[in-house]
């Protein structure tokens, strides 16, 4: 049996991203999950590729710029390969806006985005289409709309990067040996292990709920409002969430915090008054102490290697976190940015 080069431990998105760009530059991987592919955070209904507002550049945002770009490829390919849907589509995101004041703050945030995002995607203050469609309710009668974001369905773009992996000759497994190098990318879990390993609190999990709605709006925007996601899926779905809870008994558990997320997707979508609620989730997804993405070696152990973090955006950064990581691990070539390595965390 040929030698494995690199073992990945998680078969969530960041561990699938991790395992495919190394797959794919000819490495022999292992994905090993007790629990499967995508059983935790990544399995997950929501599937918002977003950006952050284009102002205060920063490290972060400047990457997460990079791998939305890079996502239409980067599913097409994994999508080729596997011959299973990842459900992704560049649709855009609608955002209403309340006020004036609201308003002059998308205005200047255009004329950021014209600057920072290169003209190769638009952020825009426009009149939000006829309620009677698809559009969120807006005090101004306008929204911003910006044609970056995009959508996917997380289990099934971690199904098609599972297959993608396979179909390069790569095992996508439950258990199994670690051999080669060793990349940890089991989330919430992970964070805690990393943390009892370094002696000091590098992350936690935070629960979030979220639930899918009957409603076919699959070639339109999604539509967001402060710490609400509104999309719609291939399926003829929408996915409406989520919480961010820190204390919490039972992370599969739902409860009146997602009827309050359900009720709010309703007040500010007409068309989804009378939806029907046709499944409801919770899960806990992992979220590193500077909110960053937390890539590289791990400190103090030659030849393993970290991949978690990426709260809430960790789809978004998929492109981007298994290029970095395939440079790291099969070439010896660092360019990790310092705010994204474990040791900023500590």
């Amino acid at each position: 049996m040929a030698r494995i080069d690199v073992t990945v431990m998680g078969a969530g998105i960041f561990g699938l991203a991790c395992a495919w760009a190394c797959a794919a530059r000819g490495a022999r991987v292992r994905v090993i999950d007790p629990k499967g592919v995508a059983a935790g955070a990544s399995g997950g209904v929501v599937g918002a590729l977003a950006p952050h507002a284009p102002e205060r550049w920063t490290p972060l945002k400047a990457f997460q710029f990079d791998c939305l770009i890079a996502g239409e490829g980067f599913w097409a390919e994994v999508e080729a390969v596997s011959g299973l849907s990842a459900g992704y589509a560049r649709l855009g995101r609608m955002q209403p806006l309340a006020d004036d004041a609201a308003v002059a703050r998308a205005q200047e945030r255009a004329e950021a985005a014209a600057a920072l995002w290169q003209g190769k995607a638009r952020w825009q203050v426009v009149k939000a289409p006829e309620r009677a469609g698809w559009a969120p309710v807006s005090p101004t009668g306008l929204v911003v709309f910006d044609d970056l974001s995009a959508r996917l369905s997380p289990a099934r773009a971690c199904a098609s990067l599972a297959a993608a992996i396979t179909a390069l000759g790569g095992e996508v497994a439950t258990e199994g040996a670690r051999e080669g190098a060793v990349i940890w990318a089991t989330g919430a879990a992970g964070l805690a292990m990393l943390s009892q390993a370094l002696g000091r609190s590098v992350g936690a999990g935070v629960k979030g709920q979220a639930a899918v709605l009957g409603h076919d709006a699959r070639d339109h925007a999604q539509i967001a409002a402060p710490g609400l996601h509104i999309v719609p899926h291939a399926d003829g779905t929408v996915a409406v969430g989520s919480t961010s809870e820190r204390d919490f008994a039972d992370p599969t558990a739902t409860d009146e915090r997602l009827d309050a997320v359900i009720a709010r997707a309703r007040a500010l979508v007409p068309a989804l008054r009378d939806a029907p609620v046709i499944r409801r989730w919770a899960g806990v997804r992992p979220r590193a102490r500077s909110r960053m993405p937390m890539l590289g070696p791990w400190p103090g152990r030659p030849g393993e290697f970290v991949a978690n973090g990426g709260f809430k955006i960790g789809f978004a950064l998929a492109p981007g976190v298994g290029r970095l990581m395939a440079d790291l691990v099969l070439e010896g070539h660092d360019a990790i940015a310092a705010e994204f390595r474990v040791e900023a965390n500590l």
